[in-house]
């Protein structure tokens, strides 16, 4: 019972890393990615689909991304859907493809980007310390139920510590990965 608990409460703090991950994936630092435009969304027959699924996309250079749609006349429904996705970008079309330029931040909107980072990084933190608490009150409610021994739970609380401050460990090390990243001149 112990080891379920554990279990579940590991994969629980696994995923809330996840979630960090791919939010600082999503910020932009001044140096072209496709993982840009991976919350960009484009109508196609009906339906919102992902870009990357009607378009192949590249980076040629750190300040390019183009962005080659199979169909030709999805060019002007992408171009409307990378506008409209707020990442102040502003593609250019050459009739084939669209040209997606990133332009370089200034120091005033590296600092707002780092404190973005680190409002994800502590809500990634909570979230995990919240799966710490939750797995705690499992391991205290299934030792008066299943009758296990109060060693037992003290040491399936010390397993959860040790989970919390290794995935806290690793938010911190993706943080300090994209600080370093944003603030890269």
């Amino acid at each position: 019972m112990v080891k379920q608990i554990l279990k579940n409460a590991e994969d629980r703090m696994v995923k809330a890393v996840e979630v960090v991950r791919s939010e600082l994936v999503k910020i932009r630092t001044g140096k072209a990615t496709t993982a840009l435009l991976d919350g960009v969304r484009v109508e196609y027959y009906g339906s919102m689909v992902p870009l990357h699924q009607v378009a192949n996309l590249s980076v040629p250079d750190v300040h390019l991304v183009t962005v080659q749609p199979w169909d030709k006349n999805m060019l002007g429904p992408i171009e409307r859907a990378i506008l409209a996705s707020n990442l102040g970008l502003n593609p250019s079309s050459d009739g084939t493809a669209l040209r997606v330029p990133i332009p370089p931040l200034n120091e005033e909107r590296r600092k707002e980007l780092v404190k973005l980072v680190k409002k994800f990084g502590e809500e990634g933190k909570v979230a995990v310390r919240n799966v710490r608490r939750d797995g705690i009150e499992h391991l205290k409610k299934a030792e008066k139920d299943e009758h296990f021994s109060e060693d037992e739970r003290k040491h399936g609380e010390a397993e959860a510590q040790k989970m919390t401050d290794k995935h806290i460990k690793e938010i911190d090390n993706l943080l300090a990965l994209k600080e370093k990243e944003i603030m890269e001149v």
